[in-house]
């Protein structure tokens, strides 16, 4: 063994440059993150598509969905029916149709669509 040891070369490890590595990290994160967000876009507008489909089939709306006015909601309120939208306090709706009465059609952050009660909303 000492024999072994004593001729043994120790070859020294290439170590690369800190710098460099880090930079390297920081290009894959970067691009890594790109593709994340295209994927996650993508799919919240399929789900959007898919809301508004529903949306029509449900309310029988056959008009161009345009944006009236936005407006924020006063507190939380549950849906009573299929046809509500479920409320979270100082969440921002976008009001889609008024139709004849109390309520509003609206359309929440996440894409679904219902009626609520003008007395729920704050429009500024």
């Amino acid at each position: 063994r000492g024999k072994d040891e004593k001729y043994r070369v120790r070859m020294p490890r290439l170590r690369m440059v800190r710098e460099y590595k880090d930079k390297r990290k920081s290009i894959d994160d970067v691009d890594r993150n790109i593709f994340k967000f295209k994927k996650s876009s993508e799919e919240k507008s399929k789900k959007m598509d898919k809301e508004e489909k529903l949306f029509r089939e449900t309310f029988m709306y056959d008009k161009e969905i345009r944006v009236l006015a936005t407006a924020s909601a006063q507190r939380s309120v549950p849906s009573q029916r299929r046809a509500d939208l479920p409320l979270t306090a100082g969440e921002q709706l976008d009001v889609i149709d008024v139709p004849q009465g109390h309520a509003v059609i609206c359309r929440n952050a996440q894409g679904r669509y219902g009626y609520v009660l003008v007395e729920h909303l704050n429009f500024r």
